[in-house]
């Protein structure tokens, strides 16, 4: 899932929307996924986010994602049937003994997790966060020293990424065996990782800073964006659908 928060650009619905909707709405759908306890409930919001995935233009990266939630929740799936005991027996044999009531906890757990992370994965895709910021700052007055770190957070996920990769195929290059099936060994192996991933970031961090006081970021205000972001007819369509949804998620 390389790159799955970088910029989409496009022509959807979506693209057109004021930011601070796009982040509300995702915040929404989120609200209403976990507000369910209800297996179809939270299928059919499922089914919504990949939806809403290919309304937006990104199919395949919606498909992505879900691609690599599904092998977090398969691990997740397992450790909860493992450990909750509670209910009737479905089967049981020597220690291992699974439960109708784990069965049903752990698809709740998987399907809430991958509804809860789409939609916000999803609408960071159709949102510039410089955008985002700007917006932020405008319409919620949020001082925008704390929207930029936001943002800058939000952008430096994927750089993190790329950078681990980088490091992960010079520590393989050196002889060390990071594929290695033995979860002791992994565990051992996370701080020569870590390490050049802490010094990488120090550093980025530092040019960073550099770069902001150079353009004057300790003077910016409100007002100093040029560009506005009004709320028009379908940023409040957006809103009713997310209320909508909540209201589902608590009442389904």
């Amino acid at each position: 899932m390389k790159g799955f928060l970088d910029y989409v650009p496009g022509n959807s619905v979506f693209h057109k929307m004021n930011p601070v909707t796009k982040l509300l709405f995702a915040f929404m759908v989120c609200i209403g996924c976990f507000a369910s306890s209800n297996i179809a409930v939270l299928c059919a919001f499922l089914a919504f986010n990949v939806i809403l995935g290919c309304i937006c233009g990104i199919k395949d990266r919606t498909f992505s994602m879900l691609k690599g939630l599904t092998k977090i929740s398969i691990f997740l799936f397992v450790l909860q049937v493992l450990f909750i005991r509670s209910g009737n027996v479905i089967f049981e044999w020597k220690i291992l003994k699974v439960t109708d009531r784990g069965v049903i906890n752990a698809l709740c757990l998987v399907l809430r997790l991958s509804c809860a992370t789409l939609p916000l994965a999803i609408m960071l895709s159709v949102i510039k966060l410089g955008d985002l910021s700007n917006s932020l700052v405008e319409k919620l007055h949020i001082p925008f020293k704390y929207a930029f770190t936001l943002t800058t957070a939000i952008r430096f996920i994927p750089v993190f990424a790329s950078e681990m990769a980088g490091i992960i195929e010079a520590q393989t290059s050196r002889g060390i065996e990071l594929d290695t099936k033995n979860p002791f060994k992994k565990m051992a192996l996370i701080l020569p990782l870590c390490a050049p991933l802490l010094v990488s970031s120090v550093r980025k961090t530092q040019s960073l800073a550099i770069a902001a006081d150079l353009r004057g970021f300790k003077f910016r205000k409100a007002g100093s964006c040029s560009k506005s972001y009004p709320f028009c007819l379908r940023d409040y369509l957006c809103i009713l659908v997310g209320i909508a949804v909540i209201t589902a998620g608590f009442i389904l």
